[in-house]
């Protein structure tokens, strides 16, 4: 005796579709529910200056942390910065092994009570960096300047930057060598109209007018770039031929001091001497005179 089996009637099959779509959405929740009061980050921004690198993103947190993973291109993720309340990172210590690598960096958002927290936390990944060519150059420092006749002559000192080699940390100089140039802008201290001079080197030495007074400030700059390529210009330094008359002027009185004084010991050192043997001749002349 064959049996047949029921046909499954349209009722069936939608209450089964209803079960599946019913379970679906139970496990969205489930699996939404660690997240639902988080917050993603966003606006990524790397802020770097002389290799000093920090990454910074918003909002605020309110009731959710953050954890930093930065990576090389290719490389693995290390995690920093981890379950703050911050806004910003710094990744100097990471980006110096190598300033020439490409580096990203992403954001994680956990619930304040991180520690109990399970499940795949969102993120927002960083745009990509390279340190030499995007951090910022730092504002330059004049070490020494000279002005003697027809001749000024500006010395730059290098800015150190965070970049180590065995131990030792690098200048920008060390870093970029010949990509890094200076430019002087100077001008007349009485004029407004400024001319400009570039080297490669950290020294400048230019032709000026005679008893005039300059004044005068740098900028570094890396030409190669396309963008970040000039640095801010340097304090204003200014020479001033009224001091260095005033130097020589208190120099000629200090050495005139000084002879006058040195001459002044040695006329009294004289006159004491002449003195005693006055006195000594003066004793055996009256010495006969009393025996008698």
């Amino acid at each position: 005796m064959k049996t047949h089996a029921c046909p499954r009637g349209p009722r069936a099959e939608a209450a089964a579709a209803r079960l599946l779509l019913l379970g679906w959405a139970l496990l969205q929740v489930a699996g939404a529910s660690g997240t639902a009061d988080v917050v993603v980050a966003y606006n990524l921004t790397w802020k770097s200056t002389n290799f000093k690198t920090i990454l910074e993103w918003e909002p605020k947190p309110i009731n959710h942390v953050y954890t930093v993973q930065i990576s090389p291109r290719l490389g693995n993720w290390k995690s920093k910065c981890f379950y703050t309340t911050d806004t910003e990172c710094d990744l100097t210590d990471e980006i110096v092994n190598d300033v020439h690598q490409t580096y990203q960096a992403r954001v994680f958002s956990y619930p304040a009570d991180a520690t109990d927290y399970s499940g795949e936390p969102p993120f927002t990944n960083s745009p990509e960096f390279i340190p030499y060519v995007e951090t910022k150059l730092g504002q330059p420092t004049i070490q020494s300047f000279k002005q003697v006749g027809t001749e000024l002559n500006v010395i730059v000192q290098d800015a150190r930057t965070l970049v180590k080699v065995n131990g030792t940390f690098l200048s920008l100089r060390d870093v970029f060598g010949k990509d890094l140039s200076y430019t002087l802008y100077y001008w007349k201290a009485s004029s407004t109209g400024k001319k400009t001079a570039k080297t490669n080197t950290n020294e400048f030495l230019i032709d000026v007018d005679e008893g005039q007074n300059y004044c005068f400030s740098v900028q570094a700059g890396i030409p190669s770039r396309k963008a970040n390529q000039k640095s801010p210009e340097s304090p204003i330094e200014c020479t001033s031929h009224e001091k260095g008359m005033f130097r020589e002027m208190f120099l000629v009185i200090g050495i005139v001091v000084l002879v006058v004084i040195i001459f002044t010991i040695i006329l009294s050192v004289s006159l004491y001497k002449c003195r005693k043997v006055r006195a000594r001749q003066s004793g055996k002349e009256s010495t006969p005179l009393n025996a008698a």
